[in-house]
């Protein structure tokens, strides 16, 4: 990716994600206040907006010059769940509704060649039956978008997941991946979030659109990297699976507690609360941004200790 694209990406997001919020503002659309809210200033959930409008006209821009910067199918898969978490946004979808939409988005990636069908080793795993790893790929896809869904409560807790997943994928490949440059397009529209996550007033929020888009971009991720194409660098040789679930180590664990929890109150596993653990911290006191470093320097550091742990063996 050259700078002009990375620099590009992020001015036309800053400009995006202003425009677009001044727009919503102008209609009186706005993030309601309730009981899982963390903050109680104006606030939009624009923040995919920008992100999916920023990646949409770079990529028409380079598709009308007849550069392919990436697999411009993968917009159908993103596109849809785009789409969904945006309707969800504003008109509170059903979640049996999400869940169907979800499965077809996996079933289209599978189609697109993105399976598990190889799990190298891990719990005694190797290549698997086709219909075995479409429905295995299903489960993970329907676990990895809803687990960054759920993580989306804090001001930059999930833009800093899917920045630092495309960064740990990037740089413990032997090479850039075939998905270097949707990546970090993706990243160069987030760094502007940041800013109008963490002001004080006029807040720009991920949204749904966002955090479903998002999971989405890190389930292709994974599924690159337990494909065929994806190599490791030589010093760092450990199962691709493995290291797929220490990517994301934050939200599928917080998303296995939650669910256990809410069970054993005899709550149902999709209905919202406070009990993740960026809300707890939260209730404690922490700011939003030491809110993030720690639960990302908690990860990082859990991923480390594995990578280098198993690799050294």
């Amino acid at each position: 990716m050259d700078g002009l694209l990375f620099l590009s990406g992020i001015v036309l997001s800053g400009v995006l994600h202003y425009f677009i919020q001044r727009i919503f503002i102008f209609l009186k659309k706005f993030d309601d206040f309730n009981f899982r809210s963390s903050h109680n200033t104006l606030a939009t959930r624009t923040g995919g907006i920008g992100i999916f409008a920023t990646l949409f006209i770079i990529s028409f821009y380079y598709y009308l010059q007849g550069v392919e910067i990436f697999d411009y199918s993968l917009f159908i898969p993103l596109g849809i769940m785009f789409i969904v978490g945006v309707y969800d946004d504003f008109y509170k979808a059903d979640f049996k509704l999400k869940f169907f939409l979800q499965i077809i988005v996996a079933k289209i990636l599978i189609d697109q060649g993105y399976v598990i069908s190889n799990y190298y080793g891990l719990f005694g795993l190797y290549e698997v039956p086709w219909l075995l790893a479409q429905i295995s790929t299903i489960f993970v896809f329907l676990v990895v978008v809803n687990a960054i869904n759920f993580i989306d409560g804090i001001d930059g807790l999930a833009i800093t997941e899917i920045i630092k997943a495309i960064l740990l994928i990037e740089f413990f490949s032997d090479g850039f991946t075939t998905l270097s440059n949707l990546g970090f397009l993706v990243i160069c529209s987030l760094i502007p979030l940041y800013y109008f996550n963490f002001k004080k007033r006029g807040k720009v929020f991920l949204g749904d659109g966002g955090s479903m888009f998002l999971g989405t971009l890190a389930m292709v991720y994974l599924l690159s990297v337990l494909g065929d194409n994806y190599t490791m660098i030589n010093e760092f040789q450990i199962n691709k699976a493995l290291f797929c679930v220490l990517v994301l180590i934050y939200p599928l664990t917080d998303l296995l507690r939650v669910f256990i929890l809410r069970l054993k109150e005899r709550k149902s596993p999709f209905v919202a609360d406070q009990n993740h653990l960026h809300h707890l911290l939260h209730k404690k006191g922490y700011k939003p941004i030491l809110n993030v470093l720690v639960i990302q320097g908690l990860s990082v550091t859990i991923f480390l200790l594995f990578v280098f742990g198993i690799t050294k063996l």
